[in-house]
């Protein structure tokens, strides 16, 4: 990538009001196998494509839990997600202690934030080069929200980060008015159909590729991989795979997949 006396730290702007620093870590999300994330009424639900980094290695981990009523999927340096995750989980663990409560989903997130937008400020720091989709139930309903190595931090219905997630977001885009009464197994399907959108046109989901994760209503977070995720490939693929075979999946057809440049 071009190098300019703009890009050496994160503390200088551009003459164009841009901090390039900021902008290569947003690109290292860029770079990270998708993730979707989606919520309804009642639960809120994350999916992840895992990737390998050998034919010898085993699949990385995708999906973190916080805390029982919270967790958040990556995409991006899974080191900087570490970092994160640990200071996220001893948020959660410091407010039961002093509080004797779970932490509300929007504190940790704004926490979070706070936490980042120091290392956009600060001459000798980077941006965290990890994105994250958090998803969590408290007393006020379910969230999903979407933290950038920017500090930004939003509240979507319904969002994908990660290679290729426009195509997920696409078939989001076409669908989220059916979400909010969706059930859990259909909002799970909902997840999957567009997760698998982001893959390569050889690929497709497995029981080793792909992790499922859900909180809710009476529910806490649950994470599934492995065999665990059977059930629910299956039923995509016994609907069809095209989004044709349930009703409450409408009846669009789902986005074209991008090609790799």
């Amino acid at each position: 990538m071009f190098r300019n006396q703009y890009d050496n730290d994160a503390s200088t702007w551009s003459p164009q009001g841009r901090i390039h620093q900021i902008e290569y870590a947003m690109e290292a999300v860029k770079q990270g196998s998708a993730v979707v994330g989606l919520r309804s009424d009642d639960f809120a639900v994350l999916v992840a494509v895992k990737r390998s980094p050998g034919e010898l290695a085993s699949y990385q981990k995708k999906i973190f839990r916080t805390d029982d009523h919270m967790g958040i999927a990556i995409a991006g340096l899974t080191s900087d997600a570490r970092v994160l995750s640990n200071f996220m989980r001893n948020e959660a663990m410091r407010s039961r202690t002093l509080y004797d409560r779970p932490l509300p989903v929007f504190r940790i997130a704004n926490t979070l934030s706070e936490k980042a937008q120091t290392n956009t400020q600060e001459y000798g720091r980077r941006p965290y080069g990890v994105g994250l989709l958090i998803i969590g139930y408290d007393e006020t309903g379910p969230h999903l929200y979407e933290f950038s190595p920017s500090a930004n931090v939003l509240e979507y219905f319904a969002m994908s980060i990660g290679s290729r997630s426009q195509s997920a977001r696409t078939y989001l885009e076409r669908r989220f008015d059916t979400f909010p009464q969706a059930s859990l197994d259909d909002l799970i399907e909902h997840g999957l159909r567009a997760l698998r959108d982001t893959l390569a046109q050889d690929k497709s989901l497995d029981t080793l590729n792909c992790s499922i994760a859900y909180v809710g209503k009476d529910t806490d977070f649950t994470l599934l991989d492995g065999e665990a995720v059977a059930p629910y490939l299956a039923r995509l693929e016994s609907d069809g795979g095209d989004g044709t075979g349930a009703a409450s999946l409408g009846s669009d057809s789902v986005a074209p997949m991008e090609t790799e440049a």
